[in-house]
């Protein structure tokens, strides 16, 4: 069995998707990836989250931030994929139709889930 961080993922929805972030970006010696669907404010702020962004583009594999369109919390995702664009940490940013509810996080784990543990993305 691995047991290195290349093969631990850590992702989450809403009040998930915030700690997901929290605790994924904050541990990069123990995930490598790092999924966010439509995170809850819970998330903190891109100076907490990413401490040293040049760092976080080499040991992340895979960052997602994702949310629906209509989401009552979509400003928090929005947030943290434009700090991440402005600090050029890579992520993948994927906006789907809909609310804050299943049919959309089932849309962002069918795009999210195949990534995952591979080395071309």
């Amino acid at each position: 069995m691995k047991s290195d961080r290349e093969s631990r993922a850590l992702a989450g929805l809403s009040m998930g998707g915030g700690q997901s972030l929290n605790f994924g970006l904050g541990n990069l010696d123990t995930f490598a990836w790092v999924g966010g669907f439509a995170s809850a404010p819970n998330t903190k702020p891109i100076g907490d989250l990413v401490k040293n962004p040049s760092e976080a583009a080499k040991k992340l594999k895979l960052l997602w931030v994702s949310c629906g369109d209509a989401d009552f919390i979509l400003d928090v995702s929005k947030r943290v994929h434009a700090s991440l664009s402005e600090l050029k940490v890579p992520h993948e940013w994927h906006l789907s139709e809909g609310k804050h509810e299943w049919p959309v996080w089932k849309v962002d784990l069918y795009y999210f889930t195949p990534k995952l543990f591979r080395e071309v993305q």
